[in-house]
C-alpha cells in the first residue's frame, strides 16, 4: 500500500494588477470589463506514489515548480487539479526560518516547533536534550533564536524534524546548509531515518547527493513532469545532459 500517492496534480496562481491600482480603479474596470487577471500554472499534471522506505529526489531548474509541489504534498497548499493522498504523520522543513519567534529563546523555539508538527509536550521533554545535541547548540539554549546564525537555525530546524521521526520527512535544499562536518551528520542520520522505514522526499540542487541517497527520483522541467522511477543514475544523466544543453525537453502544448 503506497504511503504517498499525488495524482494528475496541477497548481495555478492567478495574477492581476489589484493590488497596483487601489480598490476604486479596481471596481472601475471591472464594471468596464477591462480588469485582466493571468494564470500561472506552477505545476502541471505531476502524478507518483511513494512506498514506506523511499527516498524520492525531486530534480530541476529553478522554477521548475519543486518547492511549490511540495507545498501541495505536506497540506500547505490545496491543488487546483487532482489530488494528494497521505498515510501517516508528515514533518516538512520547506523554508528553514518559517516557525521560529527571533526573540524567544532557542529552547522556547524548540518546543514551538515540536507544537506545530502536532507532537505532546511530553514527548518534547523526552526529545529535548537529543534535538539539542544532535544540533550542537547546547551553549546556546538560552540565547534568543534571532542571535543564531543561518547555520545554527537550520541545524535546529532539521533536527526537530529528524529526531522526532516522522512517517514522512519533506526537506527542500535542506541538507545543501551548515558546514561539511553538519552535512555528513545530516547525510548519516537521512540514512538512519531511511533505514527505520521512513518515506523521505528531497529537493536538492546537488546531483550528486541525489545519486547517492535516494531510491527514486523526479525530474520536473517548467511545471510538467518529465521523468519519475527508480531509474536514479539514468534520470540523473539525463538531466545532466540537458545542463549541458545536449538534450531538449519538449513539453506539452497548452490546453
Amino acid at each position: 500500500m503506497s504511503i504517498l500517492e499525488v495524482n494528475g496534480v496541477s497548481i495555478r496562481y492567478m495574477t492581476g494588477d489589484f493590488k497596483d491600482i487601489g480598490i476604486k480603479e479596481y471596481v472601475v474596470r471591472k464594471l468596464k470589463g477591462n480588469y485582466h487577471v493571468k494564470e500561472f500554472w506552477a505545476d502541471k499534471n505531476v502524478t507518483f506514489t511513494l512506498e514506506k522506505g523511499d527516498m524520492l529526489g525531486i530534480i530541476g531548474t529553478n522554477g521548475a515548480g519543486k518547492s511549490t509541489l511540495l507545498k501541495a504534498i505536506s497540506g500547505i497548499m490545496e491543488p487546483t487539479e487532482g489530488y494528494v493522498k497521505r498515510e501517516g504523520t508528515i514533518a516538512a522543513l520547506l523554508e528553514l526560518a518559517s516557525g521560529f519567534d527571533g526573540d524567544l529563546t532557542v529552547q522556547e523555539n524548540t518546543y514551538l516547533r515540536g507544537a506545530m508538527l502536532g507532537y505532546t509536550r511530553k514527548f518534547m521533554n523526552e526529545m529535548y536534550d537529543q534535538i539539542i545535541a544532535f544540533a550542537d547548540l547546547k551553549d546556546f539554549e538560552e540565547r534568543p533564536f534571532k542571535q543564531l546564525s543561518s547555520g545554527m537555525k537550520s541545524r535546529l530546524a532539521f533536527s526537530i524534524a529528524c529526531l522526532v521521526q516522522p512517517d514522512i520527512l519533506i526537506l527542500d535544499e535542506v541538507l545543501s546548509v551548515g558546514d561539511g562536518a553538519f552535512r555528513k551528520k545530516s547525510e548519516k542520520k537521512m540514512r538512519e531515518i531511511i533505514g527505520s522505514g521512513a518515506t523521505t522526499i528531497l529537493v536538492s540542487h546537488s546531483i550528486a547527493q541525489v545519486r547517492e541517497m535516494c531510491t527514486k527520483i523526479l525530474w520536473l522541467h517548467k511545471g510538467h513532469q518529465v521523468e519519475f522511477g527508480d531509474d536514479v543514475q539514468g534520470i540523473c544523466d539525463r538531466y545532466q545532459e540537458m545542463l549541458e544543453g545536449k538534450r531538449t525537453i519538449t513539453l506539452p502544448e497548452s490546453k
